[in-house]
C-alpha cells in the first residue's frame, strides 16, 4: 500500500491543519521544467510535533517556503496542492495569502540577525506585525508586551525599544519567535532556528519552543538536518532525499528501526553517549544528486549499499511499512544484508 492511499484513513479522525498534495517546486527555462522538489506529501495534524530532516540540498526549507508562497525567483510551485485547515490555499491571491502567512502559519527562519529591519526598533515591528493582522493599535502595544516576556525577556520595555544591532543574536532570535507567536498562529514552521546561535543558547531556544508548543498546542513542523536534535523535539519524522519524502515514520519507531537505507545511515553517523572519544564515525559515501539531473530509478541507490536491478529501473513511492511508517524503498529491512 502506498502512502497517498492511506491518508483518508489516517485523517478521518482528525483533520490536518496542514496537507501538502504532491507538492512540486523547480523553474522554468523557456520550454524546460526543472523540479527541485518532486511530489511532496505531508500531512501536519492540530498541535503535532513533525520534523524534516535531510542533508543540505534536499528541499526542506523549499517545502515549507512554498506552502507560504515565499520561494525566491525563479522558483515557484509547478504542481500539487496546499491545504490549510481543510481549505485550498494552492491559488489564493497575495491578499488572501496575507491572512495565512503570519496569522494562520508563522516560521522562524535560520539566520535572526537578517530577519528584522536594522532601522526599526522591536516594538515597531511587533505593533506592525500585530496592525496587519486586524490588532488595535493599543492591543497590539499590550500583546507586544505579553509575547517578550513569555519568551523570556525580565525587561520587556527595555527589549522592545531596541534596535536589533542593540541586542544579541540569541535575543533576537527571542524576539524573532516573539513576532511569530504573536499572532496565536495554528502552526509555526521552525526552520534551523539555532543555526547561527552558539550551543548553550541553542538548547535556550529549542526549550523555549518546545514549552511555548506545549502552553499553546499549536503545531510545529521542525526543520533540521540534525537528527540528534529532532529525536527530542517531535513525535513523528520526514526524511527528505533529492527533493522528495523517503521514509515518514513515528520518531522512536525510526530510530529503531529505520525502514530506508538512506535514514539508516543518517543515524549511523550520528554519535552515541558509548562512542569513545575521537573514535571514527559512519559516513555515507559520495554526495547527494541534483534533483534536476536526476536519472531514472532510486536517487539513493548510488550510495546505497543494498541496491539491486530494479532501484536502477524504477523510483520507489512511499510504502506502508507498518505501524505508521512509509519508506520508498524497494527492499524490505528484513532483506538487508
Amino acid at each position: 500500500m502506498t502512502a497517498t492511499a492511506t491518508v483518508t484513513a489516517t485523517t478521518a479522525a482528525q483533520q490536518p491543519v496542514l496537507s501538502l498534495r504532491d507538492v512540486r517546486v523547480g523553474s522554468r527555462h523557456r520550454r524546460e521544467v526543472r523540479d527541485i522538489v518532486r511530489g511532496v506529501n505531508l500531512d501536519v495534524l492540530p498541535g503535532e510535533k513533525v520534523g524534516v530532516v535531510g542533508e543540505s540540498g534536499s528541499g526542506k526549507t523549499l517545502t515549507m517556503l512554498s506552502m507560504l508562497r515565499l520561494l525566491p525567483r525563479p522558483l515557484e510551485v509547478l504542481g500539487g496542492e496546499i491545504f490549510f485547515e481543510n481549505r485550498n490555499i494552492t491559488d489564493l491571491d497575495e491578499r488572501g495569502m496575507q491572512s495565512v502567512r503570519g496569522g494562520g502559519v508563522a516560521m522562524v527562519y535560520q539566520d535572526p540577525m537578517t530577519s528584522l529591519n536594522p532601522l526599526l526598533r522591536v516594538r515597531t515591528q511587533l505593533v506592525e506585525t500585530l496592525r496587519a493582522h486586524g490588532a488595535g493599535k493599543a492591543a497590539a502595544h499590550e500583546r507586544t508586551r505579553e509575547v517578550l516576556g513569555q519568551v523570556g525577556f525580565v525587561d520587556p520595555e527595555r527589549v522592545a525599544a531596541a534596535f536589533p544591532h542593540e541586542l544579541s543574536g540569541g535575543m533576537v532570535q527571542r524576539v524573532m519567535i516573539a513576532m511569530a507567536i504573536s499572532t496565536s498562529p495554528r502552526l509555526l514552521v521552525a526552520d534551523e532556528p539555532t543555526t547561527a546561535l552558539d550551543v548553550t543558547i541553542q538548547q535556550q531556544i529549542l526549550d523555549l519552543v518546545d514549552s511555548l508548543q506545549a502552553r499553546t498546542a499549536m503545531a510545529v513542523v521542525w526543520v533540521s538536518h540534525d537528527l540528534g536534535v529532532i529525536a527530542r523535539l517531535v513525535d513523528r519524522v520526514c526524511v527528505m532525499y533529492a527533493g522528495r519524502v523517503v521514509e515518514s515514520a513515528p520518531t522512536v519507531q525510526l530510530f529503531d528501526r529505520p525502514t530506508h537505507p538512506y535514514s539508516r545511515a543518517l543515524l549511523g553517523s550520528l554519535p552515541g553517549p558509548e562512542v569513545e572519544h575521537r573514535a571514527q564515525l559512519t559516513q555515507i559515501g559520495g554526495s547527494p544528486p541534483d534533483p534536476t539531473m536526476l536519472q531514472a530509478g532510486c536517487p539513493f541507490r548510488a550510495r546505497c549499499p543494498y541496491a539491486f536491478e530494479r532501484c536502477a529501473e524504477e523510483e520507489p513511492p512511499l510504502l506502508d511499512r507498518g505501524h505508521g511508517s512509509f519508506a520508498a524503498c524497494w527492499r524490505e529491512p528484513d532483506t538487508w544484508s
